[in-house]
């Protein structure tokens, strides 16, 4: 498959299509973080890093915060225990979760906004190793992942971005839909 078509069929993949008894192999994991440390960098600071939730504890773990998180932080007119179960569940449906982190240099003067799209780029790489492979996945910002910086141990200079979630998965092929991009173009 071309690079024009894998972008075209990239989709996000939920964890209710994923197949928990299919486990993702490490070396798979491995190889979608070397594609994402390939992405472009400004000055090459490089500000993506990752933490694996691979194992089934550390999953567990995942699950865990994210219930706590939503328990301790949602007003009693919100709580929803279906959302609730799904935070719970989502994680441990996942054959894995990578916390998306951008570290930033306290001496580097690249702008923030540059740091985040950077990070933003390492993730597509990412999404379209998956697309490529056949694994399904998805970036989930919760509020929980938003706020992680004590459960993942995170540096004043970090803060996290989100979870990405993957998955084998059983998902239909969906057709894409975009706009036109005659529409979100303006030629000088």
């Amino acid at each position: 498959m071309n690079i024009s078509e894998l972008i075209h069929q990239r989709r996000a993949i939920f964890p209710k299509s994923y197949l928990p008894e299919r486990p993702i192999e490490r070396e798979t994991l491995e190889q979608l973080l070397e594609n994402a440390n390939w992405a472009p960098t400004h000055r090459l600071t490089e500000p993506w890093r990752f933490h694996v939730f691979h194992s089934p504890e550390s999953r567990q773990q995942l699950a865990d915060y994210l219930t706590e998180h939503y328990r301790r932080n949602t007003p009693p007119e919100a709580f929803s225990e279906e959302k609730m179960r799904k935070m719970a569940e989502n994680p441990l449906r996942a054959g894995a979760v990578i916390a998306i982190v951008m570290h930033r240099d306290p001496q580097e003067s690249v702008p923030e906004f540059e740091e985040i799209a950077a990070v933003a780029m390492a993730v597509q790489n990412m999404w379209l190793t998956c697309a490529e492979m056949g694994l399904g996945c998805y970036w989930s910002t919760p509020k929980a992942a938003l706020e992680a910086s004590e459960f993942l141990g995170l540096q004043p200079n970090e803060r996290c971005l989100g979870f990405f979630y993957l998955g084998w998965h059983n998902a239909p092929e969906l057709p894409g839909k975009r706009r036109p991009i005659e529409e979100k173009v303006v030629w000088h």
